[in-house]
């Protein structure tokens, strides 16, 4: 496998996680009450909590993309 094929899949792999990111802030930005009141149903929790958890799983799953995909992608375009 060499680096142009590399580069390639954490491109992709950078393009659809961040797609994916978006996705879930948009869903969240303009339905946060629907969602909300969906999970509700199944776990029980205040209104902050939920908030928090999910401002946590956002910021953590962007940090993971940046980390896992736009990282190696930016280094193997700088070294290819």
């Amino acid at each position: 496998m060499d680096a142009v094929i590399l580069s390639r899949f954490f491109m992709w792999c950078t393009i659809l996680n961040a797609g994916l990111l978006a996705l879930s802030f948009l869903v969240l930005a303009a339905g946060g009450d629907f969602v909300y009141k969906l999970h509700s149903r199944w776990f029980p929790m205040p209104r902050e909590k939920f908030n928090a958890s999910i401002y946590t799983m956002i910021g953590t799953y962007k940090i993971m993309v940046l980390v896992f995909n736009a990282v190696p992608w930016a280094v193997l375009a700088i070294i290819g």
